[in-house]
């Protein structure tokens, strides 16, 4: 897997905290920081997610693909998943995630909260690469609700 990160202020005529990643398979994702009214330049101008923020972010994302795939390949009538992710982080340098709780709602007709509960630690024990990545810094708790279609 490779990516490219750019920094869009970087010709000199721009200022701010932007960039810019093209990922492997060619996709885009623009990241900026938040502004900082001290310093101008060493902010963002908050035009795009922080890069903490995508982060976040991909981990809702991989571990929702997760939990759709293994509902279906069980052969239960999803219709729709989604999560809610809240974090806390350190306070001090490096600021990693500290705490992230993952709230899933999973819609879907006749699916059996057991087989929910399966598939959320199926992904967090052994398929989702960024949350047990994450859950070497953070302590990651989950929750979920199911809404009948």
């Amino acid at each position: 897997m490779e990516c490219t990160v750019s920094w869009t202020g970087a010709s000199g005529t721009r200022s701010g905290m932007g960039f810019v990643a093209e990922t492997g398979s060619g996709h885009i994702l623009a990241m900026d920081g938040a502004p900082d009214e001290r310093n101008p330049d060493n902010g963002g101008r908050n035009l795009a997610p922080r890069p903490m923020e995508a982060l976040l972010a991909g981990t809702g994302g991989c571990t929702a693909y997760d939990v759709v795939l293994i509902l279906k390949r069980g052969r239960h009538d999803v219709r729709g998943c989604s999560v809610k992710l809240s974090s806390e982080r350190a306070e001090t340098e490096p600021k990693v995630f500290t705490k992230i709780h993952m709230q899933f709602t999973v819609t879907g007709k006749g699916v059996p909260a057991s087989a929910v509960e399966r598939a959320i630690a199926m992904s967090h024990e052994k398929y989702c690469s960024a949350s047990i990545m994450l859950g070497k810094t953070a302590e990651i708790t989950t929750g979920f609700d199911i809404v009948e279609a």
